[in-house]
This record gives C-alpha cells, sequence and structure tokens, in this order.
C-alpha cells in the first residue's frame, strides 16, 4: 500500500535526484547554452566599443529587436504571477507542483527583459541617470520603476515559500553535495524548524505577498504599454494597449510556463507530479486567453480601421497588405486561431497537442511584439520614403543569447534549488488522500445501509389511502 509516508518519501527523491545525479546530456546542454551566450557578450563587446552603428537601427527606427525581446521577456514574467499567484488567491488544488517553476521563470524573464533595456542603449552607463536626473512625468520613468518593484517582489515572493523546501535540502543533502551548494542551504533556509509557529508565521506572509504581487504585476505591462500608447504615432496611439499588453504577457507567460513544464517533466522523469489534468487545465486557460486574444485585435483594428485616420493608411497597408502582411497573418492564425483548435479538439488535447500550441503561441507573441515596435516607426512623420529596418547578425546573435541565458539560469537552478514545493505538495497530497478516504467511508455506509434500509420496510405495507384513511 502507498502511504503518505512512501509518497512523500519517493516526492523527496524525485526532486533531489537533479542535485545528487549529473549526466553526459546536462553537460552538452550546459556547453551548447554557454557558447550561445558567449558569441552574445561578444557581439555585444564590439557594439559597445563601435557604438549602435554596429546594428541596423537608425535615427527613423531606433527602436527594433532589443526593445521587442524587451517586451517579450517582460510578458513571460508574467507566469509566476498568473499561475502562483491567481491560483493561489483561488486555493487551485492543482497548482503545487508548477507554483515553484512558474516563480523561478517570472525572476529570470524579469532579469533579461531588464537587460535587453541595457543592451539598447548606445551609453549603457548612463542607465544611472534615469535614477538620479528621471522626470516623474516620463512614462520610461514609470517603467524603471515598476520593473524594479516588481523584481524585488517577485523575488522575494520566490523566496519565502522555498524557505521549508531549503532547510529540507540542508536536512537530507548533507554530506552529499558540495560545500558551496551547503552552504547556500543553510545560509538561505534562515534556521528554519518547521514549527507550527514558523508555518502560520510563513503562510501570512505569502498571503500578503499574494495580495500585493498581482496588482503590481499589472501595473508593470500596463506601464511599458504606455511608452507606447503616449505617443502620437500611428500605430501606437490607442488606449487599448494597456488590456493588449497585460493579456499578451499573461498569454506568452502562460504559454512559456507549458513548454519549460513539459521540458522537465520529461527530463526528470516528473510524470507522477506534473500530470496530464495540469497541462489540460493550462490548455483550457491558454484557449481562453487565445479567444480574448482575438477580441481585443478585431475591437483595435476593426476601430481603427473604420475611422482610417490620416496617416492610418500606411499603417494598415504594411500590416494587412505589404511587408509585415505575412508576420501577421501568422500571429493572427497560427498563434491565435490554431492553439484554441488544439485545445478545443478532444483528440488534439494531449500533452504533446498543448505542448504545440505553447509553442506557436510564443513563436507568434514574439512576432507580434517584434512588428508593434516596427511598424509605428515606419510610419512616416513627414513626406519621405519609409525606412527599411531588419535586424542582422549582432542583433540576432544578442537576442539569442538572451534565450540562452534565460535557459542557462533554469538550468541551473535545477541542480542547486528545489524545483517543487514539497511542503505544499504534501498538504495537498494529505487533503486529496482524506477526501478520498472520507468519499469511501460514506459509499461503504450507504452500501451497508441500503439492504439494512429494505428489509425494515413492511412487506405488505403499501400506499395509504386517501385522506388517510387505512
Amino acid at each position: 500500500m502507498d502511504t503518505v509516508t512512501n509518497w512523500r518519501e519517493r516526492l523527496i527523491s524525485k526532486t533531489t535526484r537533479p542535485t545528487r545525479v549529473t549526466t553526459y546530456k546536462y553537460w552538452l546542454w550546459l556547453g551548447f547554452l554557454i557558447l550561445i551566450t558567449g558569441n552574445g557578450a561578444f557581439q555585444y563587446w564590439k557594439q559597445w566599443q563601435d557604438g549602435l552603428y554596429v546594428t541596423d537601427m537608425r535615427d527613423r527606427i531606433s527602436w527594433g529587436l532589443y526593445i521587442s525581446m524587451f517586451i517579450f521577456f517582460t510578458g513571460v514574467s508574467m507566469a509566476g504571477t498568473v499561475i502562483s499567484a491567481m491560483l493561489r488567491a483561488a486555493n487551485a488544488q492543482w497548482r503545487a507542483s508548477i507554483t515553484r517553476v512558474a516563480e523561478f521563470i517570472t525572476a529570470f524573464a524579469l532579469m533579461i527583459g531588464a537587460g535587453f533595456i541595457i543592451v539598447d542603449m548606445g551609453r549603457p552607463e548612463r542607465i544611472f541617470n534615469v535614477y538620479i536626473h528621471g522626470r516623474w512625468q516620463s512614462p520610461i520613468m514609470w517603467d524603471v520603476m515598476a520593473i524594479t518593484t516588481y523584481l524585488t517582489a517577485s523575488l522575494i515572493y520566490l523566496y519565502a515559500p522555498m524557505i521549508p523546501d531549503l532547510a529540507l535540502y540542508r536536512d537530507r543533502l548533507a554530506g552529499k553535495v558540495g560545500a558551496v551548494r551547503s552552504f547556500i542551504y543553510r545560509t538561505l533556509a534562515l534556521d528554519w524548524k518547521g514549527s507550527p509557529t514558523q508555518f502560520k508565521l510563513l503562510g501570512k506572509a505569502i498571503t500578503i505577498m499574494t495580495l500585493i504581487i498581482i496588482p503590481i504585476a499589472v501595473s508593470v505591462h500596463s506601464v511599458v504599454s504606455w511608452i507606447f500608447g503616449m505617443t502620437l504615432r500611428v500605430g501606437w496611439n490607442t488606449a487599448i494597449f494597456g488590456i493588449l499588453f497585460v493579456a499578451g504577457a499573461v498569454f506568452s507567460g502562460l504559454a512559456t510556463l507549458i513548454i519549460i513544464m513539459a521540458v522537465l517533466r520529461k527530463t526528470y522523469h516528473w510524470e507522477e507530479y506534473i500530470t496530464e489534468r495540469q497541462f489540460k487545465y493550462l490548455g483550457y486557460m491558454l484557449a481562453s486567453l487565445a479567444l480574448f486574444m482575438i477580441y481585443i485585435n478585431v475591437s483595435e483594428y476593426l476601430t481603427a480601421g473604420f475611422k482610417f485616420e490620416e496617416g492610418s493608411e500606411f499603417a494598415f497597408r504594411q500590416l494587412f497588405l505589404e511587408e509585415f502582411s505575412g508576420m501577421f497573418s501568422f500571429y493572427i492564425i497560427f498563434g491565435l486561431v490554431v492553439p484554441v483548435a488544439i485545445v478545443l479538439i478532444p483528440k488534439t488535447r494531449t500533452i504533446g497537442g498543448i505542448v504545440v500550441a505553447a509553442v506557436l503561441v510564443n513563436l507568434a507573441m514574439f512576432i507580434e511584439r517584434y512588428f508593434l515596435v516596427v511598424t509605428g516607426l515606419r510610419v512616416p512623420l513627414m513626406p519621405y520614403e519609409p525606412a527599411s529596418y531588419s535586424p542582422n547578425f549582432v542583433e540576432w546573435s544578442i537576442a539569442a543569447s538572451g534565450v540562452a541565458m534565460f535557459c542557462l539560469l533554469l538550468t541551473v537552478t535545477v541542480k542547486i534549488f528545489p524545483m517543487f514545493a514539497v511542503w505544499e505538495m504534501t498538504e495537498e497530497h494529505d487533503a486529496a488522500m482524506a477526501l478520498t478516504q472520507a468519499e469511501e467511508t460514506l459509499m461503504h455506509e450507504a452500501a451497508i445501509a441500503g439492504p439494512r434500509l429494505s428489509t425494515e420496510v413492511s412487506p405488505d405495507s403499501g400506499r395509504p389511502a386517501e385522506g388517510g384513511a387505512s
């Protein structure tokens, strides 16, 4: 019989295995990521030496791939807020095994996204001038402060629920890992003993952070949208960008979580804890967000296209008929419509199908961020030919290194930190077992009471006469 103790010990063994065992495939993957990151670092060194002239950005199109990557990664960071905070607030009983991964995604995506702001600056050391001489009238200042606050809150929200699991690693892996990791566990566990008082205080802290971090996350993606929406450029001058950016952030963050969950599940054989049910629930959420994104896009382009204000013809032609029509079509068809179909059709509503839908969503959302930035800058402000832009090797190398750095951080994290919230999963499992036992007891009592009640009824007892006469 699989007792609660056996289940918990098996969970701990599966959780700590990546920390205890390292295969050659891990080192090959790590080396590949370091190679890609190193090439990006070299290309950035060239950009630092020669300036942004080594890119294909110029005065008329001064934002390109770097800003697109910034918007995309800040959107991906929404994964932790959606899965961990919102599902925790809703008391969803299937979230415990995926919250930790979601919270790591949030922290790392924010770090990489903020890094692309530095990369996009010709003089990156001047970033400190934003804090020293920043003007609160500027949406850029709002963005810097919002991201700083969000990153700080996300790191606290990641760390606090991990304290009991760090203490578990401290106790279970003593003498089995190196001195550096042992020091990390001892230091970060904060002398955790697992007493009822400690769990009570931790629960209060998590509840407070859950209530705080959701509005912070929404504010961050709203402020990012205002950098574009508060200009008079055709294609950017719209009030709907706040909703579009927040919904798109949740959309791409959820897709990223699904992909990473599938990779970890396959790599470390976590099928027992990351189940098909969780993928289906996340798939339903993905399809719902896709339908909402379809509504937002129809509302935006139908409203703007119906009025067809001066200058909007060029913006519409480049999206629907000319240079960017292929990207726009891919975004609508494969990024919004196809994922809905994959989730709604029972034959494709499998783990593999949902992962394919998530990959399409992420590709489409990156493309959407790219053409949103570039097409707005291509619209001529004066009677001259529109500028052209396509990222060159330097830009693609740095962008690829950002993706590789994100994967590298997750890869190293798996070897050091607990990727499962063991204490929350144990509580969730205990509650499920108690509910199952209660249901079995009720069914057993009903089965016993049924024959007893039938024998207590007199065989000749019939329906009483009308009016109560016997």
